[in-house]
């Protein structure tokens, strides 16, 4: 009872608040939810009382997901308890969730209001004639995490679908003139750009707006974009009579002088943009959106650039979960996952293999990153999953379409076709027509597991994504210049892209050479020293070879995969050069830290391994100094010689003593000095 009173109490107060107000209201909606696993009863669990009160984003698999194949998958439940406002008669409600895995299922006051199909895009129902004004209204909401044939992906296998409204809800309440809510949960607007240069651009932006009125009615749409400081930049205004039928488009255009440029994270710059509705010369409704100025161009053989200017493409993937967190995660979490990212020095992130949250895009946008983003339809076709497929391709662009740091759609990963004839290889050029129609503006690319340029469902986007795990799950870790150099000779006009790449590393399992045996794709060792050798060849490879327009490590950090059982951790993809619980970072964090970041960074690898058996040992050191010199135990400094790169330092034949070995390495710049210590036990070898 007490409960349902601070419920209703709650949602009166913001109700309240909308009323001060004309125009529209976005409420949060994340409290006061009750949960229960298993299905809806007839009467949607109304009278079931086995409920436990969670508050969103929530997932039921934060722990099971991450201990093994026996997690749950299927339906559950969610319910709340709301008091609409009666003054709110006349005004329109929705309800946008963010993310619900994987199918979810709304009922309002026991009535179905719809079923949206994919785990990872938002949806947005209206709820206007559903409610009950001054009375208590119950909602719920079904979700259901089970693998389907029709929604992709169609498996649990490379990554876990985790189920339940895992990320923010919001109320949204607008007038009966509005930008739509509900064109596949996009902000309503969409914003091109066109001829950018220093000098000028040219903004146009579509609206689309929906009258519920009875009658056609004049109104007023004005567009507005301000500078960072607030400051009126340009505006347009014009008069549109609005139907009552369909979707009214309205286009309008502004051109900014000597705009200031986005510049990736250089200069992140953003304008905001605001389209509003002006209703007998009141605002009725207004959407503002980021707007960063720029042009991205991927140039054959040459490279990436933005606003025509070289920009290296430092590449990472990140999955969107922690340990014992699952998916559900807070805006602090996502944020310090960036942190992480952008303290290795990468530019660049694949959101690896869905659509991610909407304050990571936004954050992206603020920060200076540029993002692929695409949908998941990854590493299995059933035949069946064509429409949801065409549908998240189409949710995604429209709910990102205007972020500036956006540059490509992805249509697909390692899903592969025997003829060109076949159900992946249309449904790729199907994908790659809806995202050239939607937004003809920005890059698609489609990714295959193997080396070959001319497969059947190769080729179907503007840019060539191959994912390449030599020494991991073929050849050696050095074929890989083989492949760069095989593709730059045969086709010179391509746009190719190393999209993955990388081999796993358990941080508790260490080599002291690398001609230990292992199985690198089933076997229970997977040492952290084969995972750093891995990259420090592979990246020393990639620098060379301009013709891979952008690279992307696999993967930033640790990620549940409860069918695999592999390198000593259960449930775990350990390729992550962050622990899944973000408590340690890998030896080849710091291996790209010292590669991209510009920061002094003096860094001695195999500090775990630090229990050796031979007397004398290899030490390798990863810096951007000049200069490196090593002591051990306070001797004289020596100096060592050239690795893979300018960033990678050995020091042959160093002699340890029995018991504990101090070693220092040293280094400068500009007259300041940094030093990293570690300490190696000698024991003798039993």
């Amino acid at each position: 009872m007490k409960r349902n009173f601070v419920l209703s109490a709650l949602a009166m107060l913001l109700f309240s608040q909308g009323r001060a107000q004309e125009g529209r209201k976005i409420l949060p909606f994340n409290d006061g939810w009750s949960f229960r696993k298993g299905p809806l009863t007839a009467d949607r669990n109304l009278t079931d009382t086995s409920w436990e009160q969670v508050t969103v984003p929530h997932t039921w698999n934060n722990k099971d997901m991450q201990e093994g194949k026996n997690f749950y998958a299927g339906e559950a439940c969610y319910r709340k308890t709301f008091t609409v406002d009666p003054q709110l008669k006349g005004k329109r409600l929705f309800l946008r969730f963010e993310g619900v895995g994987s199918v979810a299922g709304l009922y309002v006051n026991n009535r179905f209001i719809g079923e949206h199909k994919g785990s990872y895009a938002a949806f947005c129902y209206e709820i206007t004639h559903s409610v009950k004004y001054g009375e208590a209204n119950t909602i719920v909401v079904k979700a259901n995490n089970s693998q389907r044939e029709d929604v992709i992906p169609i498996n649990h296998f490379l990554f876990g679908i985790f189920g339940g409204i895992y990320r923010p809800v919001q109320l949204i309440v607008t007038n009966d003139i509005n930008i739509t809510t509900t064109d596949y949960a996009s902000p309503g607007i969409y914003i091109r750009q066109r001829e950018v240069s220093d000098k000028k651009a040219v903004v146009t932006v579509t609206a689309k707006i929906e009258n519920k009125q009875a009658h056609h009615r004049d109104i007023v749409v004005k567009t507005v974009i301000r500078d960072h400081q607030g400051r009126l930049v340009n505006q347009v205004s014009g008069k549109v009579k609005v139907s009552p039928q369909g979707i009214n488009k309205v286009e309008q255009q502004l051109t900014v002088s000597q705009p200031h440029l986005w510049n990736g994270q250089r200069d992140p710059y953003l304008y905001s943009l605001t389209t509003s509705i002006l209703t007998d010369g009141k605002e009725t409704d207004a959407v503002t959106q980021p707007l960063g100025i720029r042009r991205f161009e991927a140039v054959a053989g040459k490279g990436f650039f933005l606003n025509g200017k070289a920009y290296t493409m430092h590449g990472v993937t990140r999955h969107q979960e922690w340990q014992d967190y699952g998916n559900a995660l807070s805006n602090e979490q996502h944020r310090a996952d960036l942190a992480l990212i952008r303290e290795m020095g990468a530019t660049t992130i694949r959101f690896a293999h869905y659509q991610q949250s909407d304050y990571m895009y936004a954050l992206c946008d603020s920060t200076g990153f540029v993002i692929w983003a695409e949908i998941p339809f990854v590493n299995a076709s059933s035949g069946k999953e064509g429409e949801n497929a065409r549908q998240q391709m189409t949710e995604l662009i429209r709910q990102n379409f205007n972020h500036p740091s956006v540059y490509v759609w992805g249509l697909h990963n390692e899903v592969y076709a025997k003829t060109p004839d076949e159900h992946v290889a249309v449904l790729s050029r199907q994908l790659n027509d809806i995202a050239k129609t939607e937004d003809p503006d920005r890059y698609t690319v489609a990714v295959s597991g193997y080396g070959e340029m001319n497969r059947p469902a190769n080729l179907a986007a503007d840019i060539q994504g191959m994912n390449r795990y030599y020494g991991w799950y073929e050849g050696h870790i050095g074929d890989l210049e083989d492949w760069a150099s095989g593709l730059e000779k045969k086709y010179p006009d391509y746009k190719v892209m190393l999209t993955e790449y990388g081999a796993d590393g358990n941080i508790n399992q260490h080599a002291d050479s690398l001609s230990e045996n292992f199985d690198p794709v089933s076997g229970q060792f997977f040492p952290e020293t084969y995972q750093t050798a891995t990259h420090v060849k592979q990246w020393s490879i990639i620098e060379k070879h301009p013709y891979i327009l952008a690279s992307y490590l696999w993967n930033t950090f640790e990620f549940a995969v409860p069918m695999w059982n592999r390198g000593g951790v259960n449930a775990r993809n350990l390729k992550g050069l962050i622990t899944y619980d973000r408590k340690q970072k890998k030896d080849a964090f710091y291996w790209y830290k010292a590669n991209w970041n510009p920061e002094p960074l003096i860094y001695i690898a195999e500090r775990r391994n630090n229990i050796r058996r031979s007397a004398k040992v290899q030490v390798e050191v990863f810096s951007n100094l000049l200069q490196v010199t090593l002591s051990v135990n306070g001797s004289a400094p020596v100096s060592g010689h050239a690795g893979a790169n300018r960033c990678d330092f050995l020091f042959d034949n160093i002699l340890l003593k029995p018991g504990s070995n101090t070693i220092t390495a040293t280094g400068t710049r500009n007259g300041k000095t940094f030093t990293d210590t570690i300490t190696w036990q000698l024991q003798a070898a039993e």
